[in-house]
């Protein structure tokens, strides 16, 4: 096999786990390439010659997954989400093992599934256009709040920054929230918006009742309660009911769907996209790239997320055979 492993040495707590990965995965005439950036030469400078390759190992957090993923959209190159951020929630959506010698032991056994990558357009600060891809789920409001709250302790705290960072901010302001889905003109009034492809976030929480990453759609979730502690409570009882039998209540969570979305503000809110706090605020837009991203994936991950036929087998898996 030909690898090409993209390492983030700016991700997660540094303890060097790809390395690990490499040795665990290598045999007899295989190659691996490994590329390394700490955040100063673009992630997306290191893969333009990623068809060259059998597969791509995205080593880092969910921003660096997801841009190498979005860089790949639609190309059919197998990536592989290699978990070494600090909440690695792609893998964790995924079923994706933690460890490397079982993730390289996935690896070799080839089996991916193509899901829904998403899109999110919107003006920074200065005044300049950009659009960014993600795969688990952009907003704006108290999730960005949330975000970049945690930023200064989550290599101290781990997952555990974002809980105390929700808490360090009981009482975000509210905004008159405009969608426009699908052309369709909706009306909220809430403290934050979620954009999702994937559901799950830390301590097992969905924020929507199903986790649809190959449906074709974004779930659109207003967070319409007056402050934290209306809106925590309604997200923690989704922790706990695994059959998806929680019911939206209006007065704290409402959900809609759609192809495309338009979001304005007023006042506006800052914008996030899969963890990465954008200088920028409300308006934006964010649609979906229906089967964009072929991931490799574990055998529970085919259970929860395949149908009949969709999971394939890599190429490299006849090669050895």
């Amino acid at each position: 096999m030909k690898l090409l492993v993209l390492n983030n040495l700016a991700s997660g707590y540094g303890e060097g786990a790809i390395y690990d990965f490499v040795r665990s995965f290598a045999a007899d005439g295989d190659e691996v390439c490994l590329r390394s950036t700490d955040g100063t030469t673009e992630l997306e400078s290191l893969i333009t010659d990623a068809r060259d390759f059998d597969a791509v190992i995205a080593s880092g957090g969910d921003g660096t997954v997801t841009t190498t993923a979005y860089s790949l959209a639609g190309t059919g190159i197998p990536v592989m989400p290699f978990p070494a951020g600090t909440a690695n929630l792609l893998a964790l959506n995924l079923a994706a093992p933690n460890e490397p010698h079982a993730l390289a032991k996935m690896l070799r056994a080839g089996i991916t599934l193509d899901f829904d990558m998403a899109e999110i357009e919107f003006r920074a600060d200065d005044g300049e256009s950009a659009k960014k891809g993600f795969g688990i789920m952009a907003g704006a409001g108290y999730d960005a709040m949330i975000m970049k709250g945690a930023q200064p302790s989550k290599r101290l705290l781990g997952p555990m920054a974002y809980f105390s960072a929700a808490l360090a901010n009981p009482l975000p302001p509210t905004s008159k929230i405009t969608l426009t889905l699908d052309g369709e003109t909706v009306e909220e009034e809430g403290l934050g918006i979620l954009i999702v492809n994937f559901s799950k976030i830390q301590f097992d929480i969905s924020v929507t009742n199903k986790n649809s990453p190959r449906d074709g759609l974004l779930d659109i979730v207003v967070l319409k309660a007056e402050n934290a502690f209306g809106l925590l409570p309604a997200l923690f009882a989704r922790a706990i009911d695994h059959e998806g039998n929680f019911k939206d209540s209006p007065e704290t969570i409402e959900t809609f769907q759609a192809r495309e979305v338009v979001v304005e503000a007023d006042p506006p809110m800052q914008i996030q996209y899969d963890g990465e706090v954008a200088k920028a605020t409300t308006p934006f837009a964010a649609r979906i790239l229906p089967s964009a991203a072929r991931f490799v994936v574990s055998e529970e991950c085919v259970e929860l997320f395949g149908a009949e036929g969709d999971a394939k087998l890599a190429p490299w898996t006849d090669r050895e055979a």
